[in-house]
């Protein structure tokens, strides 16, 4: 089954929903991990920085996000880590999937902006395009 599981990860109530499904994912597979992915747009940092001008606040602010999702995958016993990379979410969340030959990426198909999502056509649709292993979609 899958063994190296992607969870990307915004915060969101999607983003909770997807974890629950990286944790299905995962039973009666002990070898299995999830790796947690939090994208910082490019243009989302830019903003934070001329607000805040406390990279420190920033940063706790991007950790705080995880935590529910981080107390979800500890209470299910669940070995995971967490990463944050930079740039735009959808091709930035492909490449690392890709280069990081994951079996499965898991994703909530509504981020925190559901705006963008609308216009640009959205983050999951993206990442379901151009990744190079299954890709499931959590509403």
């Amino acid at each position: 089954m899958f063994k190296k599981i992607l969870l990307a990860a915004d915060g969101s109530e999607h983003s909770l929903r997807a974890a629950e499904k990286a944790i299905f994912l995962m039973r009666n597979n002990p070898d299995a991990n999830i790796e947690i992915v939090y994208v910082v747009n490019s243009e989302a940092s830019k903003s934070d920085v001329l607000r805040d001008l406390d990279t420190d606040a920033i940063t706790l602010k991007r950790h705080q996000k995880l935590v529910p999702i981080q107390e979800k995958l500890k209470q299910a016993t669940v070995d995971f880590k967490v990463k944050f990379i930079h740039g735009e979410p959808g091709p930035s969340i492909v490449k690392y999937a890709n280069d990081g030959k994951f079996d499965v990426i898991v994703i909530g198909s509504r981020g925190l902006n559901g705006l963008q999502e609308f216009v640009l056509g959205g983050v999951s649709h993206k990442v379901a395009k151009r990744a190079n292993c299954p890709v499931l979609i959590v509403k």
